[in-house]
C-alpha cells in the first residue's frame, strides 16, 4: 500500500469520512499543538482492525485534521479524538 501525499490542497476534498466519537472534555489538547506528517495516539480505534495511532496530514478547521490511519483509510478527526 502506499500513501499518496501530493495532493496541493486535501482540506477541500469533497467526501470524508467523519469518526463520531463523542468528544473527551478532560482533553486539553489545541488545534496548533499539532503538526502535519505527525503521529498521533487515538483515544479511541475507528475499528477493531485498525492502528491505534494516525499520521496527520492536513488541517481542516480550527479543532479537525484529515488524518490516515493505517488498516482503516483517511479520517476527519477533532482533536479531542487524538493525543501526542
Amino acid at each position: 500500500m502506499k500513501l499518496d501525499s501530493s495532493r496541493p490542497n486535501c482540506a477541500t476534498l469533497a467526501i470524508l469520512q467523519t469518526l463520531d466519537w463523542s468528544s473527551k472534555s478532560d482533553i486539553k489538547e489545541s488545534a496548533q499543538d499539532f503538526q502535519p506528517n505527525s503521529w498521533v495516539k487515538l483515544l479511541e480505534l475507528p475499528n477493531p482492525y485498525s492502528f491505534d495511532e494516525a499520521l496527520l496530514l492536513c488541517q481542516v478547521s480550527r479543532d479537525e485534521w484529515l488524518a490516515w490511519i493505517p488498516d482503516h483509510g483517511e479520517a476527519q478527526l477533532h482533536v479531542s479524538q487524538m493525543r501526542w
